[in-house]
This record gives structure tokens, sequence and C-alpha cells, in this order.
């Protein structure tokens, strides 16, 4: 079983997720390690100090102890804090410079604490995701970079999806 969730677009149900997968673990449905849950990173917790914090709230409220796959949703940072789409008076969204590399740096110490089995990237072009692989003390590579094209058409979903039998097409409600 395979999720990819973020609490944005989970509607903010990561305690009913977390609910679904306790009870489905204790009926002896599924078995943890039969569950490949993806988590994401949101852009308003860019800053080193706010990444673990972030995690750490997902998995609470999951209830689980790590996630298997962690990515950072996008390779753009705004505002830090809570608010999800941070604007101003005048309703224009709030970025932040960030340094993903610092980013990156927190969720590989997240990784070498347990609570990631995995770390990715989503949205990356080829100069960010190079600014990654080529970061001086680099410790763990992004084993994914997770690409949203909402302008394919189903068949050309497709046809993508006949490329690689270990890839399954995946409807997305929006």
């Amino acid at each position: 079983m395979s999720m990819n969730c973020a609490f944005l677009y989970s509607f903010k149900n990561e305690d009913e997720v977390g609910e679904a997968i306790r009870e489905k673990i204790a009926e002896g449905w599924v078995k943890r390690e039969d569950i490949f849950y993806c988590g994401k990173l949101w852009s308003t917790h860019f800053e080193p100090e706010r990444v673990r914090p972030y995690l750490e709230k997902t998995l609470q409220a999951l209830q689980l102890d790590y996630v298997d796959l962690y990515i950072i949703e996008m390779p753009m940072a705004f505002k830090p804090g809570d608010e999800f789409y941070p604007r101003d008076e005048y309703g224009n969204w709030l970025y932040h410079n960030s340094n993903l590399c610092a980013t990156w740096e927190a969720l590989e110490a997240c990784k070498d604490a347990g609570l990631v089995k995995s770390l990715g990237v989503s949205n990356f072009n080829r100069r960010q995701l190079e600014l990654i692989l080529n970061k001086p003390g680099l410790k763990y590579k992004p084993v994914s970079n997770q690409i949203f094209d909402f302008s394919l058409t189903e068949e050309e979903m497709k046809s993508i999806e006949a490329l690689n039998k270990d890839v399954r097409l995946v409807d997305l409600l929006l």
C-alpha cells in the first residue's frame, strides 16, 4: 500500500489517515512494513530549524515512527510560519529567500535520526537538482524527483506509465 500525502493536500486530515492506518494494522489487515508513506515538507518550513518540528508534527498526527519517503514539496520558499500561503496586505504571495542546501542538510539529519527512510524532491529543475547533488558534504542523494505536469492527457500519462512496470498511474483528485 502506498500513500503520498501532505498536510495541505490531505485536507488537514493526517490524524484521520493515521487512525485508519493504526486501525488496519491492529485488525491484522496490513503490517507497517507493507505501507509506503510519502510525506512532504511544505514551503513555509524550509528554514533548517523548522524542518524537523514539521516532520515530527506529521509523525505525531499519523502516530508513525517514520515515513518511508520525505520530499521537499517544491523548490521555492514562502515566508516562514504556519500560514500555508502567506500574503501581504495586497494579496501577493510572500516568498522567502531560502538555502535549499541548508534545508537538505536538515532533512539529512532527520534521516540520520531514523525519522525518514529516504529523501526526495518535487518539481525541481535540473539546476535545482544539481544544487543538491553537488552540495559539499552530501550524505544522501534524492531518491526521487516527483514531477506534476497537469497538462498531460490521460493517454500521455498511460504511455509514460508503460515505460516502467514499477510506476503506476495515480489519478489526482483536484
